[in-house]
């Protein structure tokens, strides 16, 4: 890959990861959640998620899911179905006591890293757009696997960086509102409500 196609891709993959989406939505709230540390397990399973995607496209399967309409929109309402559950559990969240907050409660690193993995995975349309953007960066004619390599590299490192240092560093602006129930129960209300229409778009945009 030479050097001008690579930074025409960091360009275009950092503004996809500013782009707002379930994944920011999810890094901001683990940040609030349990801390902007441990937010890094969430962030690390969504990568995980972006793997498998790059893996998939490149293996081909993706032209099958995108091409497959029952495929597609199995995988489309059991992803927007998983956001939407995550959201009304959130909005339902009841806070901790005021001594107790800080982070609010720990949660287990592979719990979060699950939960970014099914966000990032079960996004149907993440194939699709790779399917779209990963043929601009790589070149037929030149060794495969290496290009491969690169471009997933760049594309996780760029995405942990937005993820983490961005949105969940943003988010630590919001912790003074959970020293007590009354802000606790209205941050869970707006992620709650966040998931959801994160999810709603994903079924029916």
């Amino acid at each position: 890959m030479t050097l001008s196609l690579w930074l025409a891709l960091v360009g275009a993959q950092a503004l996809i990861s500013f782009t707002p989406g379930a994944g920011a939505v999810n890094t901001m709230s683990n940040s609030l959640t349990v801390g902007f540390r441990r937010s890094i397990w969430g962030v690390l399973g969504q990568q995980a998620a972006l793997l498998v995607h790059i893996a998939v496209v490149a293996a081909g399967v993706g032209l099958l899911v995108a091409g497959s309409p029952v495929a597609f929109n199995v995988i489309r309402y059991t992803g927007a179905a998983y956001l939407v559950y995550l959201g009304i559990r959130k909005f339902l969240q009841p806070p901790v006591p005021t001594e107790q907050a800080g982070p609010l409660y720990v949660e287990g690193a592979a719990s979060m890293f699950r939960r970014g993995l099914w966000v990032n995975l079960l996004n149907p349309k993440a194939i699709v757009f790779f399917l779209a953007f990963i043929p601009q960066f790589i070149r037929l004619d030149e060794p495969l696997l290496g290009q491969y390599g690169v471009l997933a590299g760049t594309v996780i490192a760029i995405d942990v960086l937005v993820m983490w240092l961005f949105f969940a560093a943003a988010a630590r602006s919001f912790s003074r509102f959970t020293s007590g129930p009354r802000g606790q129960q209205i941050l869970n209300r707006i992620f709650g409500v966040l998931f959801i229409a994160v999810g709603v778009m994903l079924a029916f945009a």
